[in-house]
């Protein structure tokens, strides 16, 4: 009770699921279109999702956005961060500047089948994070726009939501309803890309001390961003491109 914001109900929780998690055969498997409707946003034919050949995993938030651009062999083609994002002050939600920041950052980014965003869930009863709400949805709704260039032709979207706590359930990241880091993961990822004949993600070898140094180089600020961009990837294609169970 002592760990500043923790409040009673979330303190049980949290010790619970650490005292009593369940293991192995006790996860119930939700029918596939269920599933993904609680994983993807908005709703998606599993043909369009199994044909896709590169994603882009998109993960911002108030300080930074990253991308990882992965294609179906889990090979990570690009990897990147952009520290130069800031929220905005209240006075100064502009859309404009928005446009002009988000479209500097997108020209920077590689095509792709899909483009992945994180949907983060917060409450609307908190006044307090207010401004960082609107900051996420507008910063949603311009990726929407300026991703989706074919959608006012053929109405097929190509920017989708995906849920960041079934990201943290499927790496077992989640304490209660909390996610940890996903820093030891990535960092395991890109050590056994070295390591192992059959990686669980490949780093291409041209690039693979670049993504090291940019990892190194990281570990002692909080750049989850750019970690779980990389494992956001991995989750889409593992539970909605390759049926992996849920």
């Amino acid at each position: 009770m002592n760990v500043p914001l923790f409040q009673y109900k979330s303190t049980v929780q949290v010790c619970n699921s650490i005292l009593y998690s369940k293991t192995g055969g006790d996860k119930r498997k939700l029918p596939e279109n269920r599933f993904l409707r609680k994983l993807l946003k908005p709703d998606i034919e599993r043909e369009r999702l199994k044909a896709a050949n590169s994603i882009v995993s998109i993960v911002f938030g108030t300080r930074r956005i990253a991308w990882a651009h992965l294609d179906r062999k889990l090979t990570v083609l690009d990897w990147q961060q952009n520290d130069r994002w800031r929220l905005m002050k209240e006075t100064t939600y502009s859309s404009s500047v928005y446009l002009e920041e988000i479209s500097s950052i997108i020209s920077k980014m590689p095509k792709a089948d899909f483009y992945v965003l994180e949907k983060r869930a917060l409450s609307i009863q908190n006044s307090s994070l207010f401004p960082i709400l609107l900051h996420f949805q507008i910063m949603e709704a311009m990726l929407y726009a300026l991703l989706n260039k074919t959608f006012a032709q053929d109405g097929q979207h190509q920017v989708l939501s995906m849920n960041r706590n079934a990201v943290g359930k499927h790496f077992e990241l989640m304490i209660g309803d909390f996610r940890t880091s996903g820093k030891e993961l990535v960092k395991q990822f890109l050590s056994d890309s070295v390591l192992k004949a059959d990686p669980r993600v490949f780093f291409p070898s041209d690039k693979i001390v670049h993504y090291r140094q940019m990892f190194l180089s990281s570990e002692s600020r909080r750049v989850e961003e750019l970690y779980d961009s990389l494992l956001q990837a991995v989750a889409f294609y593992e539970l909605a491109v390759f049926d992996s169970e849920p």
